[in-house]
């Protein structure tokens, strides 16, 4: 079998090794042995951005937050449902994630980084949440495997109290917060009840129609 290559690594927060890796088309990117993403599992993805962005509706100016660059995938089906007149941030803690965005994994989901609609901040997107308030229509979050972090235990706080209700505050009303989970939390989904919303959850596969794992998505409405 053919071994998989090394393209790049660095250092979480928390002193894990972020390592991205390809073999035969396929790009992985692990943390300290273990598989975060890979670029032939995005379907679910691509069901957030749906998710979050199909109720924007009219909007003549949406602005939309997203949580985690990851390899790409749901910038561009974010991207790809909103018009010319949005604006886009995208808040990604890794600088090594976002420089492989503009190197080896650029081709993979059509070069989102160079969409003139996108504002990039390298940084954590729990700051920009606390700074905001009613400034998006949307938020989408996917950030480490949801609720239960896997990268650093900081990236926990977007998903307690503090997180959940700094999230509605920065939300427009109406308006969405969209949560990507390897997992089904219901402690989360109370939570967010709790703080206002209200809320769906759905059961998507990892490759839509072509199955795989199931994945979970948290529809919150303000």
């Amino acid at each position: 079998m053919k071994p998989w290559e090394l393209l790049g690594e660095a250092e979480t927060p928390e002193g894990g090794a972020m390592r991205l890796t390809v073999r035969d088309g396929e790009f992985v990117i692990l943390v300290d042995g273990k598989t975060l993403m890979s670029s032939r599992l995005h379907g679910s993805e691509e069901a957030l951005a749906t998710a979050a962005c199909q109720p924007l509706g009219q909007l003549e100016h949406p602005s939309v937050l997203v949580g985690g660059l990851g390899m790409g995938f749901t910038l561009r089906a974010t991207l790809d449902l909103l018009p010319p007149s949005a604006t886009v941030t995208v808040a990604e803690l890794m600088p090594a994630v976002v420089e492989w965005n503009r190197g080896p994994l650029a081709s993979l989901a059509g070069q989102p980084l160079d969409d003139g609609r996108v504002q990039l901040e390298i940084g954590d997107v729990g700051g920009i949440l606390r700074q905001s308030h009613n400034r998006f229509d949307a938020i989408l979050l996917d950030v480490d495997n949801g609720p239960t972090a896997f990268t650093a235990t900081t990236n926990r706080s977007l998903y307690d109290n503090e997180g959940v209700a700094a999230a509605y505050a920065a939300l427009n009303k109406p308006g969405v917060l969209a949560v990507w989970s390897a997992w089904d939390d219901r402690k989360f989904e109370h939570r967010l009840r709790f703080h206002g919303f209200s809320v769906q959850v759905d059961r998507v596969r990892a490759r839509l129609q072509k199955g795989g794992a199931r994945h979970t998505i948290f529809l919150a409405l303000k």
